[in-house]
């Protein structure tokens, strides 16, 4: 956080970025996340830093939600997620679009939820993401911001905890703009769920 990122992981590109993003599709089991997330019908749903667009895919095929918007930097996994999501695309459920965590382009108050998944540590102004998630998000709405970790994590999740002190600062980020913040533990995931 607060620092140039230098990894495909943050701004995927080329042959190296496609396969980071087919990585994050075999790695990222997002199943626990649309649990934590309980997304109503008619909800409109927010993902930033969507990838290769599993977590879009999930939230199209198995909830109610009418709109389902992504953003991302990278113009690579732009394209990865329109593909992984043809067919809902075409219908209009899912949108990936490109921006950042602190640079959405959304109006005020427009979706009913926000989720962001192993990548709120590549953000380069934890701060101004925060914001911005705030300013998107509806009164009553939830962000929810999931990191690797958990009480039984992979491997790969162990190698890409972080440390408490990074873990606090975003739970203290959260409080200082939201009236109820929990964390918890998953099997392999840290979260947030922040309630405007």
């Amino acid at each position: 956080m607060d620092r140039p990122i230098n990894s495909p992981f943050a701004r995927p590109s080329g042959a190296l970025g496609r396969l980071a993003g087919r990585f994050m599709l075999w790695t990222n089991k997002q199943d626990e996340v649309l649990d934590v997330l309980d997304v109503r019908s008619g909800d409109r749903v927010l993902e930033v830093g969507y990838g290769p667009g599993g977590l879009l895919r999930l939230l199209a095929n198995r909830t109610d939600a009418s709109v389902v918007r992504g953003v991302d930097p990278s113009p690579a996994m732009q394209d990865l997620a329109t593909r992984t999501n043809r067919a809902a695309v075409r219908a209009g459920r899912v949108d990936p679009g490109l921006g950042t965590a602190d640079r959405t382009d959304l109006p005020d108050e427009s979706v009913d939820q926000v989720v962001s998944v192993n990548n709120v540590a590549i953000w380069p102004d934890l701060e101004a993401g925060l914001r911005e998630l705030r300013r998107v998000v509806r009164p009553g709405g939830t962000v929810v911001i999931v990191w690797h970790g958990g009480t039984a994590p992979s491997r790969i999740a162990e190698g890409l905890r972080l440390p408490e002190d990074k873990l606090s600062r975003i739970e203290t980020g959260l409080k200082e703009l939201f009236s109820e913040v929990t964390r918890q533990q998953l099997t392999s995931l840290d979260v947030f769920k922040a309630t405007r």
